[in-house]
C-alpha cells in the first residue's frame, strides 16, 4: 500500500489492523513503538492509544495472540495423543514454533503474565490446559498437571536452546529428531 492510500485508509478494526502491523514488524525484525506501527498502519499518532495503554500492552496483546496461534499449531485439527510418540510430537511441534516465530515467542515468554492481563492469561491457561488434558490421556494415574508443567519445561527448554545457539542443527528434520529422542528418553527414565 503506498503512503497516499495509507494515510486515506479507514480501519473497519484498527485493533486489529495494528495488532497485524506490529506482529509484521516484530516478525521482520523492525524496531517498533506505538507511533511507528501508527506511521505504517496509515493512522494518527495518537490513534493506538484508544486500544493499547502503552507499549507493554500492545507486546502483551501480541502474546495473546501468539499463545493462540501456538495452540492451533499444537491442537491443528489432530486429535489429543494417546502415546508417549503422541506426545513427541506435540514437543516437536512446540519447538518448531519457536523456531518459526523467534520474536513472537520472545515475546511471548519475554515477561511474565500480568494478572491484570485477563486476555494474555487465559491465551496460557489455555495452553497449559491443552497440555495437561493431552497428558491425562496418556498417564491418566498421574498428576496431569505436575507432567503438563515438566513437558512445557522441556519443550520450552529445547526451544530456548536453539533459539539461543546452544544447540545446533543442520535441518528441521534434525531439530524434529532430537526433541523426540529428548522426550521419549526422559519419559523413559522410571520404565
Amino acid at each position: 500500500m503506498s503512503t497516499s492510500e495509507k494515510s486515506s485508509y479507514h480501519h473497519g478494526d484498527l485493533r486489529a489492523a495494528l495488532l497485524s502491523t506490529a506482529m509484521e514488524m516484530l516478525e521482520n525484525g523492525e524496531p517498533f513503538s506505538l507511533r511507528a506501527i501508527a506511521r505504517e498502519a496509515g493512522v494518527s499518532p495518537t490513534a493506538p492509544y484508544r486500544h493499547f495503554k502503552d507499549r507493554e500492552a500492545l507486546e502483551s496483546a501480541l502474546a495473546a495472540e501468539g499463545f493462540r496461534d501456538l495452540l492451533a499449531d499444537l491442537g491443528g485439527g489432530r486429535d489429543l495423543p494417546t502415546s508417549l510418540p503422541d506426545l513427541a510430537e506435540f514437543a516437536v511441534s512446540y519447538v518448531a514454533f519457536a523456531l518459526r516465530r523467534p520474536a513472537l515467542f520472545r515475546v511471548m515468554f519475554g515477561k511474565p503474565c500480568n494478572g491484570a492481563d485477563d486476555e494474555r492469561v487465559k491465551a496460557a491457561e489455555a495452553l497449559h490446559e491443552l497440555l495437561a488434558d493431552a497428558l491425562d490421556r496418556v498417564f491418566p494415574d498421574a498428576d496431569a498437571s505436575a507432567l503438563a508443567s515438566a513437558g512445557w519445561g522441556l519443550a520450552h527448554g529445547l526451544a530456548c536452546l536453539y533459539l539461543d545457539g546452544k544447540l545446533q542443527a543442520a535441518s528441521g528434520q534434525e531439530v524434529a529428531d532430537r526433541v523426540r529422542g529428548a522426550f521419549l528418553a526422559i519419559s523413559s527414565v522410571g520404565s
